[in-house]
């Protein structure tokens, strides 16, 4: 369903992956973080066949993992799950688990393909202000950002109108899910990713 302020947005992100399955098919995966599956849903309405991929760092919270066990059954995608292969004393350590760890299993994920999409928007923070719509990223892969115009208010409006799975840590004051040894409740953005420190991505989207 197309609701009021998000329709202009909606359509771009619906005409971007649209033409990301024209371009790419089968050589396309879609990032997805269990945060919540607005995405998902838009990529379902495209082409149901679309992966997703999953990153399974064996940090996740609980609740991520029962949200993409949700995702599963109502959407019934083609899911890859990466699973953590790197068993180091560090792991799980701020800075290690998403800056090696993490990055090493996105490398792993986008082996073969020509194009991957995230869920990143610019209303993320100052650290993702100038994301692009479609970019190539540092591998030379094709980027795609559906939901980069998306305002936090459109995001839930879209959520509300179309009873979109969130992850249930989002109603306890976190605004942004990562790990759970480096993510706090915060409702500020991303500021409770990493707290106390000078580090604002993991890396993956550098």
């Amino acid at each position: 369903m197309i609701v009021g302020s998000v329709e202009g947005v909606l359509e771009q992100s619906l005409v971007a992956i649209q033409q990301s399955v024209a371009d790419f098919g089968d050589d396309l995966t879609l990032l997805c973080s269990g945060q919540d599956a607005v995405l998902i849903d838009l990529a379902m309405r495209v082409d149901p066949s679309i992966e997703i991929t999953f990153i399974d760092t064996g940090f996740h919270f609980n609740e991520t993992i029962e949200t993409m066990l949700r995702i599963v059954q109502r959407y019934s995608p083609q899911l890859r799950v990466v699973v953590p292969w790197r068993h180091l004393p560090d792991v799980g350590r701020a800075g290690f688990c998403c800056s090696q760890h993490k990055v090493e299993q996105l490398e792993e994920a986008l082996r073969g393909k020509r194009a991957w999409m995230s869920g990143v928007r610019r209303a993320d923070g100052e650290e993702r202000a100038s994301a692009e719509l479609r970019s190539i990223d540092r591998r030379g892969l094709a980027k795609v950002n559906p939901l980069v115009d998306w305002t936090d208010e459109d995001v839930e409006a879209y959520i509300e109108v179309n009873d979109i799975i969130v992850n249930p840590l989002r109603n306890r004051g976190y605004a942004s899910i990562g790990c759970a040894p480096c993510t706090t409740p915060d409702a500020n953005g991303r500021d409770g990713r990493w707290a106390g420190l000078a580090k604002t991505e993991c890396g993956i989207h550098r």
